[in-house]
């Protein structure tokens, strides 16, 4: 842990006031989400538990949270108000590792936890529980007379999963490390017993990275034993052009339910993306590229292309357009690189270094033509725009890869099966998404 990382006590979160950036109250903290992992290592914060105004309690991810401090969290984007159901890999801090009987790993003795604390990992947005507060002596009414003392996480035991008798939780541990790829293909490998199992126990943003990567039969069975609230989170966690390909594959009937629990704004995406034939430019973009207005500078597009959600290629480029800023945009005006924009002074506006000389695709493209337009000029991502001249999407070269290639092609010795090792600690899971 890098020193002056910011570190709080949970006692001293219960009950505290969550605000949105303008100001307004959201709820109140009533616990905080924590996952434990096999053997020593520190566990993952993966959110607080917000009791809202109607009494309900949601869940609200560490990556909306963008402040912890002066007795108050501050939260950014939309809050899901769905509510809070525990998931059987996760555990409440307050509720279930408080007032929690431990023993210290160098003595063996046993302490009762009294608190723990929680640090941001430098450089990024992730939190884990990192140091424990305990006091010595057998609890109870004595409780008050025993030392106490502010130890590391690992100077404990008694916490973390046992490697074996987990159900799906120790075959996760198993997975941390793996890139959402390699998880897919290691699921396909799977029973389907298990499949569900492990694909139950991941967090909506794992779950939806991995069901892109996953053939269609695969989506179809996973999405179909999910409870469809579920169902509907891990849709929305999707890329929508992946949400999309995936709903059109199941019943009539199905898609529109799910869609009708989806968030209106990702439904109204994937509904555009629906309404494409699926082998053309319309079909194979997504609706999230990076857009901004022609008053934009250089370093309001940097600060953009930054943001670690973005896939590399809708990453290699932003998309100047009149308002509104989100697709279906006003008039496209054209594209600016990221090479040009690291030559430019942060001060530039992009309307000065907009590249309009290509033009763009239509959403009827079909598939061959949008292939030679990527190799043709050199392109990873290209901008899709109506007859209008509306910014619709992009079309990247990932996506095209994948409508291009065999149907079997993740099956293929390209993709193996990767090794496991039973009861192998590896790291750094992602966050739950609700």
């Amino acid at each position: 842990m890098a020193s002056g990382a910011p570190r709080v006590f949970v006692s001293h979160l219960a009950g505290i006031a969550v605000f949105d950036p303008n100001g307004d109250q959201v709820g109140r903290v009533r616990d905080l989400v924590a996952m434990l992992r096999v053997g020593s290592r520190p566990p993952r914060l993966l959110g607080m538990v917000v009791e809202v105004v109607s009494r309900r309690r949601i869940f609200l991810p560490m990556t909306r949270i963008t402040g912890v401090e002066s007795g108050q969290v501050i939260t950014t984007g939309v809050v899901n108000m769905r509510r809070f159901e525990q998931r059987p890999t996760e555990r409440l801090v307050l509720g279930e590792l408080l007032d929690r009987r431990v023993r210290l790993v160098e003595t063996g003795e046993e302490v009762t936890v009294l608190d723990v604390s929680i640090a941001q990992l430098p450089a990024r947005r992730d939190w884990e529980i990192d140091k424990v507060f305990v006091r010595k002596g057998k609890g109870g009414a004595l409780r008050r007379r025993g030392e106490t003392l502010t130890v590391e996480w690992s100077a404990v035991t008694g916490f973390s999963l046992e490697e074996h008798g987990q159900g799906a939780e120790s075959l996760l541990a198993t997975f941390e490390q793996l890139r959402p790829a390699d998880l897919a293909n290691a699921l396909h490998h799977l029973t389907p017993k298990r499949r569900a199992e492990v694909a139950a126990a991941l967090d909506d943003d794992r779950l939806a990275d991995v069901l892109e990567e996953l053939p269609d039969d695969d989506q179809v069975e996973i999405l179909g034993k999910l409870k469809e609230e579920r169902a509907a989170d891990v849709l929305e966690a999707m890329d929508p052009d992946d949400a999309a390909d995936l709903l059109s594959e199941l019943p009539e009937e199905d898609k529109e339910r799910l869609l009708m629990l989806m968030r209106p704004d990702d439904a109204a995406d994937v509904r555009r993306l629906l309404a494409y034939e699926e082998r053309t430019a319309g079909g194979l973009m997504t609706t999230e590229p990076i857009v901004l207005r022609p008053d934009a500078t250089v370093a309001d597009a940097l600060a953009r292309v930054r943001q670690q959600d973005l896939s590399p290629a809708l990453a290699a480029q932003v998309y100047v357009c009149r308002p509104p800023d989100e697709t279906p945009t006003g008039k496209y005006l054209g594209t600016v690189h990221f090479q040009r924009l690291l030559r430019e002074p942060p001060f530039t506006l992009v309307s000065s270094v907009v590249e309009s000389d290509l033009p763009p695709l239509s959403p009827g493209t079909p598939l061959p033509a949008v292939t030679s337009y990527l190799a043709a000029y050199n392109m990873i991502a290209a901008p899709v725009v109506d007859a209008g001249g509306s910014l619709l999407g992009a079309v990247t070269v990932d996506d095209v890869l994948d409508h291009l290639l065999p149907d079997d092609w993740r099956e293929t010795e390209f993709h193996e099966p990767p090794p496991q090792t039973p009861g192998a600690v590896r790291g750094g899971e992602t966050v739950r998404g609700h």
